[in-house]
């Protein structure tokens, strides 16, 4: 036996589905701000790596200035050329580093992804409802 819907029904059916609506709303807020919360950590962290990487290079220009010193006050570079060495390794470590915790900080990284996509597939079904 089918169930004819009947104008009377409306109101409820109308209330029923604001209601139903704030709360997915109020669902996709919490999701965001739990993925913004997250986002932020990893942006904490890429800055962290950042200072980690400047710290680094400024230990490696210290080391390359001493480099240079040590190989203009001899005539011989053995001491010279270590202290470059370790300058210059130092320096990349410092390069590496900061590229890395860079990329923890990209538009993309900290977007709310899974929450927009969320609020798309919502609307989607929500006009699928409506034009039903």
């Amino acid at each position: 036996m089918e169930r004819r819907a009947d104008i009377k029904d409306a109101p409820s059916l109308l209330v029923t589905t604001l209601k139903q609506f704030t709360r997915l709303m109020q669902d996709e807020m919490a999701l965001a701000k739990a993925e913004v919360s997250r986002n932020v950590s990893r942006a904490g962290v890429g800055l962290a790596l950042i200072g980690v990487g400047a710290i680094l290079a400024l230990t490696a220009l210290n080391v390359l200035a001493t480099a240079l010193v040590a190989w203009l006050a001899e005539t011989e570079l053995s001491a010279g050329t270590a202290a470059l060495i370790v300058g210059v390794g130092l320096l990349a470590i410092a390069v590496i580093v900061a590229l890395v915790g860079k990329s923890r900080l990209s538009a993309k990284a900290l977007a709310p992804s899974k929450t927009s996509a969320n609020v798309r597939s919502d609307i989607r079904t929500m006009k699928e409802a409506t034009n039903a």
